[in-house]
């Protein structure tokens, strides 16, 4: 088997897609604008509504990859960097399944939901800094760039180093 399976493939896009849009938002967004403007609670909305989106489509994706044949592990020649990679690809789902957790703990911590979906008009609270969950989901997100950078460099090793063609594993095409 060349590839993983194609819920998977489309999944690993998606994901990619959504959690640096997410990234960019809490990081350049939401970050820059202070509780009262007005354009916040809209920022807000997205940026939780693609969070609650990524929850989801994580499970999908590790219900996917638990119950799914997928190719022989990727090797390098070097045993530390396989055992870096194949721990890299595990600790991506970590950090963001955390970060899925520390959001919804900011939410729930906040009175989140009311305000940003549900309408109650109360106008969000002036920080979120005091709350625990809040310092963990900004470590999370620093953790999770740094991550997804080593992912990145991983592939550049094998495209560019290696030139295994271990990014095909990861596109649409035939499994055999």
């Amino acid at each position: 088997m060349k590839r993983y399976h194609p819920l998977l493939v489309a999944l690993h896009w998606l994901l990619a897609l959504m959690i640096i849009v997410a990234l960019v938002m809490g990081s350049n967004v939401l970050a820059a604008l202070p509780n009262d403007h007005p354009d916040k609670m809209f920022s807000l909305r997205g940026h939780m509504s693609i969070g609650i989106i990524v929850g989801v489509l994580m499970i999908v994706r590790l219900v996917t990859r638990l119950r799914s044949t997928h190719p022989p592990k990727a090797d390098t020649g070097n045993s530390l960097l396989n055992f870096a990679g194949g721990a890299a690809h595990w600790v991506l789902y970590i950090l963001v399944f955390l970060m899925v957790a520390s959001g919804i703990g900011i939410s729930i911590g906040a009175g989140l939901p009311d305000i940003v979906f549900f309408g109650s008009g109360a106008p969000l609270p002036e920080s979120f800094d005091h709350l625990i969950p809040r310092t963990a989901h900004g470590i999370l997100s620093k953790l999770l760039m740094l991550t997804i950078l080593a992912h990145l460099a991983g592939w550049a090793y094998h495209q560019f180093k290696l030139k295994n063609g271990l990014l095909s594993r990861m596109w649409f095409g035939s499994r055999s």
